[in-house]
């Protein structure tokens, strides 16, 4: 499952950092989200009767030093056949400047590591160099693109500024980390949140902040065949301070609900010493 591509949610900014068009970072929170995930539905073509699992998301870093994000993502997927028991642990780390991104997942099934993709991404005058270490030592030339926490800026930016649909692209590093994914966004109006709503006992005091429902279609920018079907699609609720959460992860075949159970916020990061 790709679940990497949700960790762009989990980021802390601080400062103002250049994107291209310039945005000024909004004061994200620092946090630790734990997420329950259920299935929501499945077609007979998936094979898919139940998914269980959790998700969990760490942000800790700087505007001086660099952005670090820790995310793991385990279900229990079931079938006619058999029970399986899947568990993705990622760890990137992305550079202030939004310049380099390293990335490494490790993909276990039923206990067993089945895969690690390891790399790190450059941005170049021309575009993006992927010089990967696992799990074969290779090198890709990607288009031009932007990282996870440069990909949330630009959300947070827009949907301040009222703009409800635009188009944009995301290095993350997920799959084989060989491959440009263009996304397209659509944002709703910002919305007050209800202190009767279900994951408001895990929001706590944040329970009444705003919020801006989120729907994002994934598509392979490497896709030749003119297709435009998304690979998958991920909607939720973004806080103002940067904290998401009622997902929806669309896969095609099937679906599932991440809901909040959990929130740790961190102690914000103290500004960086002027130069």
């Amino acid at each position: 499952m790709r679940a990497t591509r949700l960790a762009f949610h989990a980021v802390l900014l601080s400062g103002v950092f250049s994107i291209g068009p310039a945005f000024a970072v909004p004061a994200l929170q620092a946090h630790r989200a734990v997420y329950d995930l259920t299935l929501k539905k499945a077609s007979d073509q998936s094979g898919i009767t139940g998914i269980s699992g959790r998700m969990v998301y760490e942000f800790n870093g700087s505007a001086c030093e660099g952005y670090t994000v820790k995310f793991r993502f385990v279900t229990q997927i079931v079938t006619a056949d058999n029970t399986r028991l899947t568990d993705q642990q990622t760890t990137t780390f992305e550079d202030a400047e939004g310049k380099t991104f390293s990335f490494v997942t490790k993909s276990f099934v039923d206990q067993n590591l089945d895969k690690e993709v390891k790399g790190v991404a450059t941005k170049e005058t021309k575009g993006l160099k992927v010089d990967i270490d696992k799990p074969e030592k290779n090198s890709v030339e990607l288009a031009s693109t932007q990282f996870p926490t440069q990909h949330l800026v630009e959300l947070i930016g827009k949907a301040e500024k009222g703009e409800n649909f635009y188009e944009t692209n995301l290095f993350d590093g997920s799959e084989d980390a060989n491959k440009v994914m263009t996304t397209t966004v659509v944002v709703g109006k910002k919305t007050n949140s209800d202190k009767a709503d279900p994951e408001a006992p895990a929001l706590a005091k944040l329970a009444t902040d705003k919020y801006w429902p989120v729907d994002i279609a994934y598509f392979d920018d490497t896709d030749k065949t003119g297709e435009e079907v998304p690979e998958y699609r991920i909607s939720f609720k973004l806080h103002e301070n940067g904290i998401t959460r009622d997902l929806v992860m669309d896969y095609g075949d099937f679906s599932m609900t991440g809901k909040l159970v959990n929130l740790s916020l961190f102690d914000q990061t103290k500004p960086c010493p002027a130069k």
